[in-house]
């Protein structure tokens, strides 16, 4: 990979998905030079993952492929994949980022001609469908992946196949001979922008994720979803492939609770109000869904979709925190608990259950540097000198819109760290 040139005068922007591409975007249209890393294959976060956005219920291909667009066109902005931070030492200004690249295998020759996959058997869990199903080991790792350009699994090299994916490739783009590398990089500010991951669900043990196979989070549901999902977009239960009709949606699941996540996810609500609507397109007025909720908090523009939700006759609130759940001998799953509203208990049965996952940093997995200040769930709140700066969900628990608002003010208050500087040095 050829490694950008950075001065004190650059921006480093960790993490590409919507809100990195954003800050990366906005700096870079303000004449600043930026540096755009993403530790995964391709660019686009977690929002990639979505099949539709709420409340305009529109692909985020919309946005993305903006974003895209802009980044293509941009000289000032220089992105590297399959690259994270190591450590980053020095001060507001003068910076000294620590970087390392992981082998992709492919090189930029790669036409996305698919060759490579078709003569390779061995497969892997598919990430971008969150497990669900499997992925050829060379693989592009979904649609409209950028760059356009495959990628070969580690645990090809070295074996048989990775030579028939070599031979198949007409314009010479697998190098089975890459390297890791570790590269330095001064910089003057730092914004970080790593996004969030969705709370281990089998820590939540009265639902019995990971025992019973048609509990399943949020993010899955939202990838059975989308025609481009691991079922084609049917609604279908893991256990036995049947479709599933009357659906319980748990609210606040890992959020809120002392024992799990203290801070309120903000996205879980109208996540579900959105996915009771994709259970209504599969199965018309024959869709059953049930929201077990605490409260809903729909603010702002999201109360009128709120508001639709309530009206259509297909979807049911129960105010209640489901206490546990039970699994039946056909696989259809039993909800514990008690309608607070008529303080009577329940025993209800569903085909599917899914758990509207809270939202946690992805900064929770990864070593910061020392002078990061996180709140108490790990949000990053910057650096005491001002010279590093959290953006989107990697600062607080947002939604894409806030997510864009905070990416766009990081990108301000980089630039003005590196303006400061010139002033400093001058």
């Amino acid at each position: 990979m050829k490694v950008p040139i950075a001065t004190s005068q650059t921006i480093l922007v960790v993490g590409a998905g919507i809100s990195g591409m954003t800050a990366a975007l906005e700096a870079a249209e303000c004449g600043r030079e930026v540096v755009l890393i993403e530790r995964s294959a391709t660019l686009g976060g977690r929002t990639a993952l979505l099949y539709r956005y709420f409340p305009k219920m529109c692909h985020p291909a919309c946005g993305l492929e903006i974003n895209l667009r802009r980044l293509k066109g941009n000289r000032n902005v220089r992105v590297m994949t399959m690259t994270e931070v190591v450590r980053i030492e020095g001060k507001r200004g003068a910076y000294t980022a620590t970087l390392k690249i992981r082998p992709r295998y492919v090189n930029e020759n790669c036409t996305a001609c698919g060759e490579c996959a078709a003569v390779v058997s061995s497969e892997i869990p598919d990430a971008y469908n969150y497990g669900q199903g499997k992925i050829k080991a060379a693989h592009l790792p979904y649609a409209m992946a950028y760059p356009q350009r495959y990628v070969l699994d580690p645990s090809l090299i070295g074996t048989e196949e990775a030579d028939k994916a070599k031979a198949a490739c007409k314009v010479d783009a697998i190098d089975l001979a890459m390297q890791e590398e570790t590269v330095e990089l001064a910089v003057g500010a730092v914004v970080w922008a790593t996004g969030w991951k969705p709370y281990d669900a089998a820590k939540i043990q009265p639902y019995g994720y990971g025992r019973f196979p048609n509990v399943i989070t949020s993010v899955e549901f939202e990838r059975l979803a989308d025609p481009a999902g691991p079922t084609g977009g049917k609604l279908l239960r893991p256990s036995d492939g049947r479709e599933a009709k009357d659906i319980a949606f748990i609210q606040c699941a890992g959020s809120r609770d002392e024992n799990h996540l203290r801070h309120c996810s903000r996205i879980c609500c109208m996540a579900t109000l959105k996915q009771t609507q994709y259970v209504r397109e599969a199965h018309g007025d024959a869709a059953k869904s049930t929201v077990y909720y605490i409260d809903i908090r729909a603010i702002d523009r999201f109360e009128d979709f709120y508001q639709m939700v309530q009206q259509d006759a297909t979807v049911t609130f129960v105010k209640s925190k489901v206490a546990n759940i039970e699994q039946a001998k056909n696989g259809d799953l039993v909800l514990h608990g008690v309608d607070t509203e008529g303080y009577h208990r329940y025993a209800s049965m569903h085909d599917l259950v899914v758990l509207a996952i809270g939202m946690e940093p992805e900064a929770n997995g990864i070593t910061l540097p020392d002078d990061v200040i996180t709140d108490s769930s790990g949000f990053i709140e910057g650096s005491a000198d001002g010279g590093m700066l959290g953006a989107g969900s990697a600062a607080s628990p947002l939604d894409v819109n806030r997510s864009v608002q905070s990416a766009t003010g990081a990108a301000l208050r980089a630039i003005k760290v590196i303006h400061q500087t010139v002033g400093e040095e001058a």
